[in-house]
């Protein structure tokens, strides 16, 4: 009796233990945290009264938001700190990542939580007014706390599925693309009308959602050949989310919502957030890998032979900095990301020198995150399928997708078409972010993935400046007949978006070069899968 007792809690245990390590239970989590953490998509809905309540001007209040940029761009602590932790479990007994990882998520928690709460108190008066720069602090601290979790969620994902690891990121870099929409709807349905009150929200909400849900996070590749079926329906949801959000935002423009149909199609939203759990216990029971089954072996490696094990390609932020194909990938994204970037940045002052009407600006501002969101799924996704299928190495789709950006800007510079435009430049932008930090994996290796591809992403800020400030705004004043002046017409933007064209034409050529470079790497990873 006591002999079976012992048996049943054991198998309880056990059960618990591995539904708890399951790389698919830790794919639901790495979700819904990033469905939670993109804040910084929102600063449109509270930017009125954070410069009401600190009497700040326009141009204040753009320094504001130019922090926020940089702390939700420039990730590099939060890889500094990956690195560490996954270092300091490697020289343990076990290589889960578990309750190192843990950390990641609390730093970038403490960070949400303070800087939205400090801002909070000054805009309701608690604290006397911060001097600028302190606010800047603030906006820094709330909007660089999303690097913590992306990072941690991204490389995760990497490690949990490497045949898949287009696949994996871009469903993560496509929640976080759609975040922003999701806050906004909840913040409609519960708050609507009150943006301070949002402030605080954001303070609280990713913050809760991280500390409950990162102990369910773990890098646990396991020996199962069927992460493809069991990730199509993750892919699946994401786009169904993608098509209601559009919906909604699209309607939500045409007519006023009533309370109770905020209420409905918000619900019907949270179900279909929470919907990966049932993908995710399916998956689980399916798997049942057997107790002495070998980890599954990256795609990603140097080749081997069955007799000898597989020695990944691993190198350092240093070490990768020494290479002409970490300055190639960094070039071609400031091409893409940095073009990218000042066309979002600048759209509200495009459309209104092109007489667009202010419904219909900000149709396209919401339905960017939209196509932002298709380029993220669909870069990764494609990417994989390419890779598996017919051998191409990513970085041929980073040239692709430049060439389609040259296309969008000239819509946009000889037509005006905002419409075309907006909606082929939003989606190879977001395509960016699941090829880039997927292609720094695969050249540089996963163990310091994180610090690699974030010092990469600066290229975004990097050329968002660039082509912003000194490309787009200095030619608009001068079209503007000076600074303060306002400029009606196509050609207020024509010459900035054939500058444009012609920086992604260096793009295209730069990854083209990464592409014929590391074309006999993708050549023997693709050999290496057929020969497993």
């Amino acid at each position: 009796m006591e002999l079976a007792y012992k048996s049943k809690t054991s198998s309880v245990f056990n059960s618990n233990l591995i539904m708890e390590n399951s790389k698919w239970i830790a794919t639901v989590a790495c979700i819904w945290i990033q469905c939670s953490c993109g804040a910084s998509y929102t600063f449109g809905i509270y930017s009125s009264v954070l410069k009401s309540s600190q009497g700040y001007d326009q141009s204040t209040l753009d320094t504001v938001s130019v922090f926020k940029d940089i702390g939700a761009n420039i990730g590099v602590l939060s890889g500094l700190l990956y690195d560490a932790v996954m270092t300091h479990n490697h020289r343990g007994p076990s290589p889960r990542l578990g309750s190192g990882l843990s950390l990641v998520y609390l730093v970038g928690a403490v960070q949400c939580f303070a800087g939205y709460f400090l801002m909070w108190l000054s805009i309701i008066g608690v604290i006397e007014r911060p001097h600028v720069l302190v606010m800047c602090l603030f906006m820094f601290m709330a909007a660089h706390a999303q690097t913590f979790f992306n990072t941690a969620n991204v490389v995760v994902a990497v490690r949990n599925f490497p045949d898949y690891g287009g696949t994996s990121v871009g469903i993560m870099k496509g929640f976080l693309g759609l975040s922003g929409a999701i806050l906004i709807q909840i913040y409609q349905t519960l708050f609507d009308g009150k943006p301070t009150t949002f402030v605080l929200m954001l303070a609280i909400f990713p913050t809760l959602v991280s500390l409950a849900l990162m102990s369910l996070v773990h890098a646990n590749p396991s020996n199962t050949t069927n992460d493809k079926h069991h990730l199509n329906p993750f892919s699946l949801i994401a786009l169904i989310i993608a098509a209601y959000l559009m919906i909604i935002l699209i309607f939500e423009n045409i007519f006023t919502f009533p309370s109770w149909v905020h209420i409905l199609t918000t619900t019907i939203l949270v179900l279909l957030v929470l919907s990966p759990l049932q993908i995710a216990l399916t998956a689980q029971k399916s798997e049942q890998p057997p107790p002495s089954s070998p980890a599954m072996v990256p795609l990603i490696t140097t080749p081997e032979t069955r007799e000898v094990a597989p020695v990944e390609v691993e190198m350092n932020l240093i070490q990768a900095m020494y290479t002409i194909n970490f300055w190639l990938l960094f070039l071609a994204m400031v091409c893409a990301l940095g073009s990218g970037l000042a066309t979002i940045n600048n759209i509200t002052q495009l459309g209104e020198s092109l007489d667009y009407s202010t419904v219909e600006i900000n149709a396209m501002i919401s339905l960017w995150s939209i196509w932002n969101f298709l380029g993220r799924f669909g870069g990764g996704y494609v990417s994989d399928l390419a890779l598996h299928r017919y051998g191409w190495g990513r970085p041929l789709f980073i040239s692709f997708t430049q060439l389609g950006m040259i296309v969008g800007y000239l819509i946009i510079g000889l037509s005006g078409n905002l419409y075309v435009g907006s909606v082929i430049v939003g989606v190879c932008y977001g395509s960016q972010w699941s090829l880039m930090p997927t292609i720094t994996s695969e050249i540089f290796g996963v163990k310091h993935m994180g610090t690699i591809f974030n010092t990469i992403a600066t290229a975004n800020p990097i050329g968002s400046y660039i082509l912003s400030v000194q490309v787009i705004g200095n030619i608009y004043d001068k079209q503007a007949g000076g600074k303060g002046g306002s400029c009606h017409g196509i050609h207020c933007f024509m010459l900035s978006y054939f500058i444009f064209g012609g920086v992604c034409v260096l793009g295209v050529v730069v990854s083209f070069v990464l592409f014929l470079r590391t074309r006999g790497f993708y050549a023997q990873r693709r050999l290496k899968q057929f020969k497993g």
